[in-house]
């Protein structure tokens, strides 16, 4: 008899059920939600704010499925995408700009699947998941920080040569230096020849002036290079947001698409992506009469007047327009605590920005410096301390009117480096079907009919054994969505792709154990014999052919990315739930049906050919 043991059995059985939860949640779907979050941690996300939005809803007639509160953010479900994007724009009028409103996908799965972390596949980015913006690259902003970061060079490199100038002021792409005489004009053109080949470089010796223009082919440079730099730190900002297979790309000369599959978070993914955070570093104007003549509302060229948080309040403060230091020049930023325990953002400065900090404030000492933050186009000071001492090393703190949290998303912005230019969200969305429904449903057909084709297929031809196969195939599917679902992997159309080649891997070894089996029937080996000799035998072929096949997976998902990656997951993962059910549960099975059998004389496996015997 062919009796199996009962603990393989425990384990097909822990396993199925296993499945069966982890699998549940996919046939819930999601549902479209709009999430709201505050921009700032002093404004709080509590049952106020619920009132609001709900008051909102209804002056609209618009019903929402469930308003909840969720950790810091609220979150409002509803039945279709269309009042999804009405309820948006109901609610970003209610609570204004103190608020971050966005789009959102929530699963629809019970409260009971949820406790137990049973959550649904991520769906890819073709497969209706996850956020899609479309950003805009301020070209204009690229090329006046390249003229900035132009000017602030050329005036350190003048002031260690001793060529005296008068000012150095900015006309569109032209820098213009005024000059004292002949003879300093000369110097500074010398200069200007060796640090800034870029620019084109002419003199007006009339009015002792040096001109700087940025030259066409020049300009194109800054412009393409804003927009990769800018696609480099929208890479690190999305990383540190742990998102999986994000798409940050191109489109178009001054654009950059981006879409996030799987998100959870839309709210916070929208405000570290939006948010265009850089540092810059100004002298603080100590003129009175200047500043005296700002606060009236008359601001003397060359300077700006911003505003800068103190224990006081908001208080304006006169800065110089020339900008000493960049974040450019920024390695790392972390948030860290100053000498009286408040919250505050410890940076180090590279090689370069370490040597200008060091000459700013030993040329500055008794003067104050600010420390401003650059977001959304909108500038305030951060603090404005005095200069007591040179300060070397290219370590930095910054800290002002910031809690923890603000200090966290400041460093983290810091961090993950400076944008080259400003950008706006023109368009935010989340990802419908990129191939359509139409395609999408083709790829679940094609793997669906692809099934039955198989298994109508090893039925005709292995009998009952084929049952058993068809059966063990099934539940191959049953334990690969289980085991994408558990993972949090995302299913792209090529993971679906990998799953219909995945059936075709799996009934193969069902190919190889039923044609042993056949073979040991031929040879005249008793049915049970046959039975546990064929399964015994063909392990060793089934072990080697996907093994190999791993390896080819392994080496997809190690150097592959994007939809190729896609495809290795899937792929990896098939060949692993395909050894299981097609040697442990189709032996589970037919032991099942044959192993309490004492005397077996034959076999349902369809027709076993025997050589003829000619004499």
């Amino acid at each position: 008899m062919n009796r199996y043991p009962l603990w393989k059995y425990l384990v097909i059985v822990v396993a199925l059920i296993i499945s069966a939860i982890y699998t549940l949640p996919n046939f819930y779907g999601e549902t479209p939600a709009v999430q709201v979050s505050s921009s700032r941690q002093s404004i709080p996300v509590d049952s106020a704010v619920m009132g609001r939005v709900e008051d909102a809803l209804k002056s609209q007639n618009i019903s929402p499925d469930g308003v909840f509160l969720d950790a810091n953010s609220l979150k409002v479900r509803f039945k279709d995408t269309d009042t999804q994007l009405k309820a948006r724009d109901a609610i970003q009028h209610a609570l204004g700009d103190n608020y971050i409103i966005a789009l959102n996908l929530l699963p629809a799965s019970p409260s009971w699947l949820t406790a137990l972390h049973a959550n649904p596949m991520f769906l890819g980015l073709d497969l209706r998941g996850g956020v899609h913006f479309l950003l805009e690259v301020d070209m204009q902003a690229a090329t006046d920080k390249a003229m900035e970061r132009y000017a602030g060079d050329l005036r350190r490199e003048l002031k260690n040569k001793q060529v005296r100038y008068g000012n150095i002021k900015r006309n569109g792409n032209t820098l213009e230096v005024q000059l004292r005489d002949e003879d300093t004009l000369k110097s500074a053109q010398d200069v200007a020849y060796r640090m800034l080949p870029s620019l084109a470089v002419r003199t007006d010796d009339a009015a002792n002036k040096l001109l700087l223009t940025l030259k066409p082919e020049e300009i194109t440079k800054i412009q393409n290079d804003a927009v990769k730099q800018n696609i480099t730190t929208l890479h690190n900002r999305v990383n540190e947001l742990g998102t999986t297979e994000p798409i940050i790309q191109q489109a178009g000369p001054n654009r950059i698409v981006v879409q996030l599959p799987g998100i959870q978070d839309t709210a916070r993914a929208k405000d570290i992506i939006g948010r265009t955070a850089t540092l810059e570093v100004h002298m603080v104007e100590d003129d009175q009469g200047k500043v005296a003549e700002a606060l009236a509302g008359n601001v003397p060229a060359g300077y700006e007047l911003l505003d800068e948080a103190t224990s006081r309040g908001q208080s304006k403060i006169l800065l110089k327009s020339d900008v000493e230091l960049t974040g450019d020049n920024i390695n790392d930023a972390q948030p860290s605590f100053d000498q009286f325990g408040a919250p505050a953002v410890s940076i180090n400065l590279d090689s370069t920005g370490a040597a200008i900090f060091r000459q700013l404030t030993a040329e500055n000492v008794g003067k104050r410096m600010a420390m401003v933050l650059v977001e959304k186009g909108r500038k305030e000071v951060v603090t404005a301390p005095v200069i007591r001492t040179e300060i070397g090393g290219g370590r930095v703190e910054i800290s002002g009117s910031m809690n923890s949290a603000e200090a966290n998303d400041t460093a983290l912005l810091l961090r993950a480096g400076s944008l080259a230019a400003p950008m706006n969200i023109i368009e935010e969305r989340t990802i419908g079907p990129s191939l359509g429904k139409e395609n999408i449903e083709k790829g679940f057909h094609a793997t669906l009919w692809g099934f039955a084709a198989i298994a109508a297929f090893m039925v005709l031809y292995y009998g009952l054994f084929g049952v058993f196969s068809a059966l063990s195939l099934a539940i191959n599917v049953f334990l690969l969505i289980a085991l994408l679902s558990m993972l949090q992997a995302t299913l792209t159309l090529p993971g679906i792709a990998a799953i219909a080649l995945a059936l075709g891997m799996a009934i193969d070894a069902n190919v190889l154990i039923n044609e042993r089996i056949r073979e040991e029937l031929r040879n005249g080996m008793p049915p049970h014999s046959a039975i546990h000799s064929g399964y015994d035998h063909a392990w060793h072929t089934i072990l080697d052919s996907n093994v190999t096949t791993l390896i080819a997976g392994l080496a997809l998902m190690i150097f592959g990315s994007g939809p190729v990656r896609g495809f290795a997951i899937v792929h990896c993962l098939g060949i692993m739930t395909s050894m299981f059910s097609a040697v442990l549960v189709s032996r589970g099975l037919v032991h099942l049906w044959y192993g309490r059998r004492r005397k077996l004389t034959s076999l349902a496996i369809g027709q076993v050919w025997k050589p003829e015997n000619k004499g």
